[in-house]
This record gives structure tokens, sequence and C-alpha cells, in this order.
């Protein structure tokens, strides 16, 4: 593959993670992050090119689902806040410790949201609760996030619709605050371990950048209930799939 093939493959994929992304609030990192590893690139590598290239398509996400008006102000700052704090936290400790023994466990424990969030999508009544914790959440879901898992929005978004929270300014209020967290991250990694792979970053947003517009006009016209059926499908699989990766040998 040649220099400018591979640039337009990192382009390419940029491009399908962020019309995932922004519209479900979720799944950059995920299958960024899956594409790079299954290449080669180290794990620390991987998790700091993302987390760079998402400075610039979480920015182009959150401005754009500012202007469709998809983003609650009061749900953005007790978010985004305590999740800057986690992601810096995770990037300096987590990303030092086997993240392997703590990842079966977020995982199941998204798997039980995505029964709770197809339950909605099929009209079932649940209780729409607010989460009362949200700055928790918020820190929780940075943390994870730094260790290059893409935590921050399968922890975010599907705890927050899974208790009710509106698919509209839910995606568009994760995505928004995503910024900042991504921002935080990134810099605690160019502080301690520089900026690599440099045609990974730019490939990722580029195509991360075109996208992000039309993610958050999909999620502001499209019916809600087939929001919550996409992100609900989305949540199960990654699970299942992160579940069994775990529980099998090699």
């Amino acid at each position: 593959m040649t220099l400018g093939d591979q640039f337009l493959f990192f382009v390419l994929v940029g491009l399908a993670a962020q019309l995932i992304d922004g519209a479900l609030g979720m799944a950059f990192g995920l299958v960024s992050s899956s594409v790079l590893l299954s290449m080669g690139v180290p794990p620390a590598a991987v998790s700091a090119s993302v987390h760079t290239a998402e400075v610039f398509t979480t920015g182009a996400s959150g401005v754009s689902h500012l202007a469709m008006r998809n983003v609650d102000r009061r749900l953005f700052f007790r978010l985004a806040i305590p999740g800057m704090a986690g992601g810096v936290l995770g990037a300096y400790v987590l990303t030092q410790l086997p993240g392997d023994v703590v990842r079966p466990f977020i995982y199941a424990y998204l798997l039980v949201l995505s029964v709770l969030i197809l339950l909605r999508a099929a009209g079932r009544m649940l209780p729409r609760r607010e989460v009362q914790r949200v700055p928790l959440l918020g820190f929780v879901a940075g943390l994870l996030d730094a260790t290059g898992g893409g935590g921050w929005g399968p922890v975010a978004t599907s705890t927050l619709l899974a208790r009710g929270g509106t698919a509209r300014t839910t995606i568009g209020t994760v995505n928004a605050a995503e910024f900042l967290v991504t921002l935080s991250i990134s810099i605690t990694f160019f502080l301690t371990i520089g900026l690599q792979h440099l045609d990974v970053v730019l490939g990722l947003l580029v195509g991360g950048m075109i996208a992000a517009p039309l993610a958050a006009l999909f999620v502001r016209h499209v019916r809600e209930r087939w929001v919550l059926l996409a992100v609900g499908v989305l949540v199960m699989a990654i699970s299942l799939y992160q579940i069994g990766r775990s529980l099998l040998p090699g």
C-alpha cells in the first residue's frame, strides 16, 4: 500500500467511525482503535493517535450538534468537567495497569444497558429517571476512555439513554462534551509519549471532520425510536464481542 493509498484508507476509517459516533454517540474510538490494532500499531500509540484525531473530529461534531440545537448546556458542563479530570487521571495511571481485568465488568454493565435501551425502542414503559450522579458518570467515562477502549460514548450515552434521556440531546451533549475530555487526554499523552504516526492522525481527522455535520443532521431528523434501536444493537454487539474476546483463550 502506497503512502497516498494508506492516507486515503485512514480518511475512510475516520469517515465511517465519525458517522457512527456522531449519529449514535459512540464508536469512533472503538472502530478506529480496532483497525489500528489489527495493523500492528502499539496500543499506547493507538490511543494517543486516536485521541489526537478526536480533538478535531469531536470539535467539529460538537459545533455541528450546537448548530442543530442538540446540546443540553447544563448536562454538558456536568459531564465535561469531571470527564476531563477522569481522562487526565486515566492517561497517567490506568494505561500502566492491566485494563483487561476491569473491562469484562464494564462490558457486562453495557450489555444490561443495551437491553434497557432496546426495551425503550420497542415502546416498553420504563421509568424515566434522571441520572443523579452525572459528574461521577462523566469521571468514570473519561477514566475508561483514556485507556484506549473508547469508553466515553458507550458508557455515558448508554447510561443516559437507558435512564430515559432524549436521544437527540443526549447524543449531541455527549459528543460536545467529548471534545474537552479528548483534548485533556491528548495533551496528557503529548506531554508523556509525544505525537506519533502523523499520517494516521491526519487521515482520521480529515475523514471525521467531513462526517461530523452529516451525523449531527441525521440524529436531529431521524425518529427517536430508530436511533434507540441502532444504539441498543450497537452497544449489545460491542458488549458481546468484548466479553467473548475476554473469555476465550488467546
